[in-house]
């Protein structure tokens, strides 16, 4: 496994035992994307993981640069909606890239004013980069209508957004 992340600060995404098929889905989906190293599971501790010895630990990788770990923990935690990943995306095609790649096999019941949920349960905004931007405006007037039609957006449309901010 690697010693060196790129990141000071690393996200550990707790997965029941399919953290190679997490890290395959997510290095796939992110261009610039690499896995830094992968540890196994050996005789210490067994008492206490209760892993088969040579069974994936974890595996550190980055996506965009940022740095990420992903354990086979077991069963005791799920991702929830408490902690979340934005997206900024420049342009429509590539906030509907992320948001076509991330909802295979997701629950369409959680999207939701860009929000979604991938297949393994975490929970993923997909937002135009200029966002933060138009909602911390000093313009309440425009802040208001922006966020009136993200509230009433599943995946966000941009055309829309600036139309708004604009009106």
């Amino acid at each position: 496994m690697a010693t060196t992340l790129s990141s000071k600060i690393t996200p550990c995404l707790w997965c029941d035992g399919n953290a190679e098929e997490a890290v395959s889905f997510y290095t796939g989906i992110f261009k610039n994307s690499r896995i830094l190293g992968t540890a196994y599971y050996g005789e210490s501790g067994q008492d206490q993981h209760g892993q088969k010895p040579g069974r994936v630990m974890m595996i550190s990788f980055e996506l965009e640069g940022q740095s990420y770990v992903a354990l086979n923990g077991g069963p005791n935690f799920k991702f929830n909606e408490a902690i979340s990943f934005q997206i900024f995306c420049d342009t429509q095609e590539e906030l509907d890239y992320y948001w076509d790649k991330l909802n295979d096999g997701g629950d369409p019941d959680s999207q939701v004013c860009g929000w979604l949920k991938d297949r393994f349960g975490m929970s993923w905004q997909v937002v135009p980069s200029f966002i933060p931007d138009l909602l911390t405006t000093s313009d309440q007037a425009k802040c208001d209508r922006v966020m009136a039609e993200v509230m009433n957006m599943t995946k966000l449309d941009i055309a829309t957004l600036l139309k708004a901010a604009d009106a």
